[in-house]
Protein backbone atom coordinates (compact mmCIF):
# COMPACT_ATOMS: atom_id res chain seq x y z
CA UNK A 1 0.00 0.00 0.00
CA UNK A 2 1.33 3.45 -0.93
CA UNK A 3 1.68 5.20 2.43
CA UNK A 4 4.46 6.99 4.27
CA UNK A 5 4.22 4.33 6.95
CA UNK A 6 4.81 1.58 4.39
CA UNK A 7 7.92 3.35 3.07
CA UNK A 8 9.25 3.76 6.60
CA UNK A 9 8.65 0.07 7.32
CA UNK A 10 10.56 -0.94 4.18
CA UNK A 11 13.50 1.29 5.08
CA UNK A 12 13.68 -0.02 8.64
CA UNK A 13 13.43 -3.60 7.37
CA UNK A 14 16.66 -3.33 5.37
CA UNK A 15 18.44 -0.94 7.72
CA UNK A 16 21.80 -1.80 9.21
CA UNK A 17 22.90 -0.61 12.69
CA UNK A 18 26.54 -0.47 11.60
CA UNK A 19 25.67 1.61 8.52
CA UNK A 20 23.46 3.83 10.66
CA UNK A 21 26.35 4.49 13.03
CA UNK A 22 28.70 5.27 10.15
CA UNK A 23 26.17 7.62 8.55
CA UNK A 24 25.57 9.44 11.84
CA UNK A 25 29.31 10.11 12.04
CA UNK A 26 29.65 11.04 8.36
CA UNK A 27 26.75 13.51 8.42
CA UNK A 28 27.92 15.22 11.62
CA UNK A 29 25.07 14.49 14.03
CA UNK A 30 26.86 15.19 17.31
CA UNK A 31 25.95 18.20 19.47
CA UNK A 32 27.28 21.38 17.93
CA UNK A 33 27.60 19.86 14.45
CA UNK A 34 25.48 20.80 11.45
CA UNK A 35 23.49 17.54 11.46
CA UNK A 36 22.86 17.45 15.21
CA UNK A 37 19.93 15.25 16.18
CA UNK A 38 19.44 13.55 12.82
CA UNK A 39 18.48 9.86 13.01
CA UNK A 40 19.69 7.14 10.62
CA UNK A 41 18.52 3.56 10.18
CA UNK A 42 21.39 2.56 7.87
CA UNK A 43 20.07 2.27 4.32
CA UNK A 44 22.31 2.95 1.32
CA UNK A 45 21.39 5.46 -1.37
CA UNK A 46 20.97 2.79 -4.08
CA UNK A 47 18.59 0.91 -1.77
CA UNK A 48 16.64 4.09 -1.13
CA UNK A 49 16.37 4.75 -4.86
CA UNK A 50 14.91 1.27 -5.37
CA UNK A 51 12.31 1.91 -2.69
CA UNK A 52 11.54 5.33 -4.19
CA UNK A 53 10.92 3.65 -7.54
CA UNK A 54 8.55 1.14 -5.96
CA UNK A 55 6.62 3.94 -4.25
CA UNK A 56 6.84 6.37 -7.16
CA UNK A 57 3.07 7.01 -7.11
CA UNK A 58 2.98 8.01 -3.43
CA UNK A 59 0.60 10.94 -2.93
CA UNK A 60 2.00 14.37 -2.12
CA UNK A 61 0.30 14.22 1.27
CA UNK A 62 2.12 11.00 2.15
CA UNK A 63 5.39 12.35 0.75
CA UNK A 64 5.01 15.35 3.05
CA UNK A 65 4.64 12.97 6.01
CA UNK A 66 7.92 11.32 5.00
CA UNK A 67 9.64 14.71 4.75
CA UNK A 68 8.61 15.44 8.32
CA UNK A 69 10.08 12.19 9.60
CA UNK A 70 12.96 12.30 12.07
CA UNK A 71 14.62 9.54 10.02
CA UNK A 72 17.09 10.86 7.47
CA UNK A 73 16.51 8.08 4.96
CA UNK A 74 12.76 8.73 5.00
CA UNK A 75 13.39 12.34 4.02
CA UNK A 76 15.89 11.46 1.29
CA UNK A 77 13.63 8.76 -0.14
CA UNK A 78 10.76 11.26 -0.13
CA UNK A 79 12.92 13.66 -2.14
CA UNK A 80 13.82 10.95 -4.65
CA UNK A 81 10.11 10.30 -5.14
CA UNK A 82 9.41 14.03 -5.49
CA UNK A 83 12.10 14.48 -8.13
CA UNK A 84 10.64 11.60 -10.13
CA UNK A 85 7.13 13.02 -9.90
CA UNK A 86 8.38 16.48 -10.84
CA UNK A 87 10.06 15.10 -13.95
CA UNK A 88 6.87 13.33 -15.03
CA UNK A 89 4.46 16.02 -13.94
CA UNK A 90 2.53 18.65 -15.83
CA UNK A 91 2.73 22.35 -14.96
CA UNK A 92 0.14 22.12 -12.18
CA UNK A 93 1.81 19.11 -10.57
CA UNK A 94 5.21 20.77 -10.73
CA UNK A 95 3.86 23.91 -9.09
CA UNK A 96 2.33 21.83 -6.28
CA UNK A 97 5.62 19.99 -5.77
CA UNK A 98 7.60 23.22 -5.56
CA UNK A 99 5.17 24.65 -3.01
CA UNK A 100 5.44 21.46 -0.96
CA UNK A 101 9.24 21.55 -1.24
CA UNK A 102 9.54 25.15 -0.10
CA UNK A 103 7.17 24.83 2.85
CA UNK A 104 9.09 21.75 4.03
CA UNK A 105 12.58 23.03 3.28
CA UNK A 106 13.45 23.04 7.00
CA UNK A 107 13.36 19.25 6.63
CA UNK A 108 15.80 19.39 3.70
CA UNK A 109 18.44 19.81 6.34
CA UNK A 110 21.65 18.13 5.32
CA UNK A 111 23.89 18.56 2.31
CA UNK A 112 22.88 15.29 0.62
CA UNK A 113 19.20 16.18 0.93
CA UNK A 114 19.82 19.60 -0.62
CA UNK A 115 22.09 18.31 -3.37
CA UNK A 116 19.64 15.56 -4.35
CA UNK A 117 16.73 17.94 -4.77
CA UNK A 118 17.42 21.68 -5.08
CA UNK A 119 18.47 21.83 -8.72
CA UNK A 120 16.15 19.01 -9.82
CA UNK A 121 13.04 20.60 -8.34
CA UNK A 122 13.45 24.31 -7.56
CA UNK A 123 16.15 24.99 -10.14
CA UNK A 124 14.26 23.28 -12.95
CA UNK A 125 11.09 25.11 -11.98
CA UNK A 126 12.83 28.49 -12.17
CA UNK A 127 14.24 28.03 -15.65
CA UNK A 128 11.48 30.20 -17.13
CA UNK A 129 10.40 32.07 -14.00
CA UNK A 130 11.44 34.91 -11.77
CA UNK A 131 14.36 33.89 -9.51
CA UNK A 132 13.52 36.24 -6.61
CA UNK A 133 13.07 33.29 -4.25
CA UNK A 134 16.76 32.43 -4.63
CA UNK A 135 17.77 35.87 -3.32
CA UNK A 136 15.41 35.49 -0.37
CA UNK A 137 16.86 32.08 0.48
CA UNK A 138 20.48 33.17 0.08
CA UNK A 139 20.00 35.84 2.76
CA UNK A 140 18.44 33.38 5.20
CA UNK A 141 20.01 32.59 8.56
CA UNK A 142 19.47 28.92 7.72
CA UNK A 143 22.54 27.19 6.33
CA UNK A 144 20.29 24.87 4.32
CA UNK A 145 18.27 27.70 2.76
CA UNK A 146 21.50 29.28 1.57
CA UNK A 147 22.77 25.98 0.17
CA UNK A 148 19.43 25.35 -1.57
CA UNK A 149 19.73 28.76 -3.22
CA UNK A 150 23.17 28.22 -4.73
CA UNK A 151 22.74 24.52 -5.59
CA UNK A 152 19.42 25.25 -7.33
CA UNK A 153 21.37 27.25 -9.91
CA UNK A 154 22.97 24.08 -11.25
CA UNK A 155 19.86 23.69 -13.40
CA UNK A 156 20.41 27.21 -14.74
CA UNK A 157 24.07 26.55 -15.44
CA UNK A 158 23.16 23.47 -17.47
CA UNK A 159 20.89 25.78 -19.46
CA UNK A 160 23.85 28.10 -20.16
CA UNK A 161 22.61 30.73 -17.71
CA UNK A 162 25.33 31.90 -15.30
CA UNK A 163 24.32 35.32 -14.02
CA UNK A 164 22.30 34.13 -11.01
CA UNK A 165 25.05 31.73 -9.94
CA UNK A 166 27.59 34.54 -10.06
CA UNK A 167 25.35 37.03 -8.23
CA UNK A 168 24.52 34.53 -5.49
CA UNK A 169 28.19 33.55 -5.22
CA UNK A 170 29.09 37.19 -4.63
CA UNK A 171 26.50 37.37 -1.86
CA UNK A 172 28.01 34.26 -0.25
CA UNK A 173 31.67 35.30 -0.41
CA UNK A 174 31.58 36.34 3.24
CA UNK A 175 29.60 33.31 4.43
CA UNK A 176 31.29 31.61 7.37
CA UNK A 177 30.18 28.02 6.83
CA UNK A 178 32.41 25.46 5.17
CA UNK A 179 29.43 23.77 3.48
CA UNK A 180 28.61 27.03 1.72
CA UNK A 181 32.24 27.50 0.67
CA UNK A 182 32.18 24.04 -0.90
CA UNK A 183 28.81 24.57 -2.59
CA UNK A 184 29.80 27.91 -4.12
CA UNK A 185 33.14 26.53 -5.29
CA UNK A 186 31.35 23.58 -6.86
CA UNK A 187 28.88 25.81 -8.72
CA UNK A 188 31.68 28.07 -9.96
CA UNK A 189 33.47 24.98 -11.22
CA UNK A 190 30.29 23.96 -13.05
CA UNK A 191 30.16 27.41 -14.64
CA UNK A 192 33.75 26.88 -15.75
CA UNK A 193 32.82 23.55 -17.32
CA UNK A 194 30.44 25.45 -19.56
CA UNK A 195 32.32 28.74 -19.91
CA UNK A 196 35.85 28.81 -18.52
CA UNK A 197 36.26 32.48 -19.39
CA UNK A 198 33.22 33.37 -17.27
CA UNK A 199 34.57 31.50 -14.25
CA UNK A 200 38.06 32.93 -14.63
CA UNK A 201 36.69 36.47 -14.84
CA UNK A 202 34.85 35.92 -11.56
CA UNK A 203 37.90 34.39 -9.87
CA UNK A 204 40.24 37.16 -11.02
CA UNK A 205 37.89 39.63 -9.38
CA UNK A 206 37.32 37.72 -6.13
CA UNK A 207 40.16 35.22 -5.57
CA UNK A 208 41.93 37.43 -3.03
CA UNK A 209 38.89 37.65 -0.76
CA UNK A 210 37.05 34.34 -1.12
CA UNK A 211 37.53 31.53 1.42
CA UNK A 212 40.31 29.13 0.50
CA UNK A 213 38.00 26.10 0.41
CA UNK A 214 35.76 27.90 -2.07
CA UNK A 215 38.72 28.74 -4.29
CA UNK A 216 40.09 25.20 -4.08
CA UNK A 217 36.78 23.71 -5.18
CA UNK A 218 36.36 26.28 -7.95
CA UNK A 219 39.80 25.56 -9.43
CA UNK A 220 39.80 21.80 -8.87
CA UNK A 221 39.83 20.93 -12.58
CA UNK A 222 42.20 23.68 -13.71
CA UNK A 223 45.57 22.67 -15.15
CA UNK A 224 47.96 22.42 -12.19
CA UNK A 225 49.99 25.49 -13.16
CA UNK A 226 46.90 27.68 -13.48
CA UNK A 227 45.40 26.26 -10.28
CA UNK A 228 48.54 27.04 -8.29
CA UNK A 229 48.55 30.56 -9.69
CA UNK A 230 45.03 31.22 -8.37
CA UNK A 231 45.75 29.57 -5.02
CA UNK A 232 48.89 31.69 -4.64
CA UNK A 233 46.77 34.83 -5.13
CA UNK A 234 44.73 33.85 -2.12
CA UNK A 235 45.67 35.68 1.09
CA UNK A 236 45.74 33.11 3.88
CA UNK A 237 44.66 35.52 6.69
CA UNK A 238 41.23 35.76 5.01
CA UNK A 239 40.49 32.12 5.79
CA UNK A 240 40.97 32.73 9.49
CA UNK A 241 38.95 35.93 9.41
CA UNK A 242 36.07 34.16 7.68
CA UNK A 243 36.20 31.10 9.92
CA UNK A 244 37.12 28.79 7.04
CA UNK A 245 37.40 25.14 8.13
CA UNK A 246 40.02 23.16 6.25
Amino acid sequence: MFTASAVTTELKKIGSPSKAKASAWFFKTEKGEYGFGDVFVGVTVPEQRKIAKRFSELSLGEIEKLLRSKIHECRLTALFILVGQFNRGDLRTRSEIVRLYLRNRSRVNNWDLVDSSASYILGQYLLRRDRKILYTLVRSKSLWDRRIAIIATLALIKNDEYSDTLKLSELLLQDKHDLIHKAVGWMLREVGNKSLATEEEFLIKHATTMPRTMLRYATEKFPEKKRKKFLTIFRSPSSHRLGCRE
